[in-house]
């Protein structure tokens, strides 16, 4: 039971929020600031989304669920970072040389090839 007299505090939904308590307390918030992408990473996500897509719809093999795997990664580096590093290119870069027939067959992956200076 408390007094009518003493101070209360009543804290709602917090989530997405930033708050401090206490006299000497500091709060920084940086939720929402989203990492600048680079416009050739940008299309480079949207590409690696349409060649997922198209995975989809042909017959999975090893090296095809192995350039799905890479793809994701990339998507998710991507998405997270608004670049992507040159290691994850070169990988791409060897799985699409790789899976050249798939290349050739699925235009989706032609784009990425061509983003990738392939």
């Amino acid at each position: 039971m408390t007094n009518a007299d003493e101070p209360s505090v009543r804290i709602g939904d917090v989530s997405h929020s930033t708050f401090a308590i206490g006299s000497q307390a500091h709060a920084e918030s940086h939720h929402g600031t989203a990492s600048q992408r680079d416009p050739a990473a940008e299309e480079l996500l949207a590409a690696v989304r349409a060649l997922r897509a198209d995975l989809t719809r042909v017959r999975a093999d090893g090296r095809t669920t192995q350039l799905d795997a890479e793809l994701a990664e990339t998507e998710d580096e991507i998405t997270r970072t608004g670049a992507v590093g040159q290691g994850r290119l070169q990988r791409l870069r060897q799985l699409l040389t790789d899976s050249e027939a798939l290349v050739s067959l699925i235009a989706s992956a032609g784009a990425v090839a061509g983003l990738l200076g392939m």
